[in-house]
């Protein structure tokens, strides 16, 4: 199901976003103690606000401001709010959002919708492999979203492959929602157990919180493990929790799919400004459609590319390409600028590495360093070699390798309050 305006020009795509955007901001002004200073105190006359380009007359809002006023942001009165969750924390501390329950119904609709364009029908049967629980604003929206799409689900969360396998044999369920480096993780477990998963039911996958693309949208490392052993259809997403919305692959692979009806985009440069097409800026978002914390133009950090030719599947809005990297994440090491995908994308390509843990910090010389720990299961004099040279090839740049076990790693990864694995760890000054 393709939405109307999904298939209506970008102009009439641009005027319909028009007006949702007056019914926002007149909703901010009145309700948003937040906003309303902000257009107090920056003299916003917010009737010259008619175009989408205007926007650029209101200053951004950043995590800072989230993080120091989180209760600013809510437009709500107490009793209204019915569910509470937070950001992950990856680029500091989490911040707490609010939803009523028009929030949850639109998070229903809106991964509907983001699910809907990755293929999935009411014929479905999705083995959800993510946490519902720990405040996770994700794992509630796939289980609204499947709810109002009518396909079954079973709820087994993350890890134990046994206990996934033992699933799919009972349930017979035809697509997960996972992390993509978890599927890696059950072709090797069921390799190691005899087991046939190219005979199972299962027949895609909607990959959360990592790459599975490069920016030519061909599968990356990630990607090409899997589906070289795995024969799945695999769909990307991206996502935030700020965001209360999604951007889902349809079967081209060609980019993330932008829904009008939830959400504004605009992509900047570090100097504020859009870019074109052909270059990369920073996602900015407004959300459309919230009740208890909206936001307006908020700088996710998140560098991408985008595209808006019409694709094959339909659908004339936007697309979105692979996270290129966060812009608080970006190293310069050695002279080389470079993102932490760059990395991951050269540690999944090697056989030997089962996981790994990457931390960036300040050196004595107040230059930015690189420790990659690596966990192997059987350990060589080589192997630190062989990894250097493939960073050098890859990059030029070859950073210091400590080789651990993989429990070791495992324990770097997760704690009892992450709800996805963390595998970079920025100590910077």
């Amino acid at each position: 199901m393709i939405p109307e305006i999904e298939k209506k020009s970008r102009e009439e795509i641009k005027a319909f976003q028009e007006t949702k955007l007056q019914d926002l901001l007149k909703y901010l002004s009145e309700i948003s103690p937040f906003y309303s200073e902000i257009f107090r105190e920056n003299k916003i006359d917010l009737n010259s606000i008619k175009k989408l380009e205007d926007l650029r007359k209101i200053p951004v809002t950043t995590k800072d401001d989230l993080q120091t006023r989180t209760k600013d942001f809510i437009c709500v009165d107490k009793r209204k709010i019915i569910d509470y969750n937070t950001t992950s924390g990856t680029l500091g501390d989490p911040v707490t959002f609010v939803a009523t329950e028009n929030d949850l119904e639109r998070l229903a609709y809106n991964e509907y919708l983001s699910l809907s364009c990755s293929d999935v029908t009411p014929d479905d049967i999705f083995q959800l492999m993510v946490t519902i629980d720990r405040r996770f604003m994700a794992g509630i929206a796939y289980f609204l979203g499947l709810r109002k799409m009518g396909a079954g689900m079973v709820r087994v969360g993350p890890g134990n492959p046994q206990l996934q396998f033992d699933t799919i044999n009972r349930i017979k369920p035809t697509a997960f929602i996972t992390v993509p480096s978890f599927l890696v993780k059950l072709i090797e477990y069921a390799e190691a157990n005899g087991i046939d998963y190219n005979s199972t039911s299962v027949k895609k996958a909607v990959c959360i919180g990592e790459p599975i693309r490069n920016n030519d949208f061909s599968l990356n490392t990630l990607g090409r493990r899997i589906v070289d052993k795995w024969n799945i259809q695999l769909y990307s997403t991206y996502a935030s929790t700020e965001m209360a919305a999604a951007f889902n692959d349809c079967k081209y692979g060609q980019g993330g799919h932008h829904h009008p009806e939830m959400i504004i985009v605009e992509f900047l440069d570090d100097h504020g400004e859009p870019v074109e097409e052909n270059q990369p800026g920073e996602v900015v978002i407004t959300t459309l459609g919230v009740e208890g914390m909206p936001l307006l133009r908020f700088k996710t950090g998140d560098v991408c590319y985008h595209f808006n030719e019409p694709c094959k599947c339909g659908r004339n809005t936007l697309r979105i390409g692979p996270v290129i990297g966060r812009k608080k994440q970006m190293i310069k090491y050695k002279g080389t600028t470079l993102y932490p995908s760059a990395l991951y994308d050269i540690l999944n390509d090697i056989d030997f590495v089962d996981n790994y843990f990457i931390e960036v910090y300040t050196g004595s010389l107040g230059t930015d360093e690189i420790l990659i720990k690596v966990g192997c299961k059987t350990m060589n004099k080589n192997q630190e070699k062989i990894l250097k040279d493939h960073f050098r090839a890859k990059l030029r740049v070859a950073p210091q390798i400590k080789l651990m076990n993989p429990e070791q790693i495992k324990g770097l990864q997760f704690s009892e309050m992450n709800r996805k694995p963390f595998i970079f760890a920025d100590k910077r000054n």
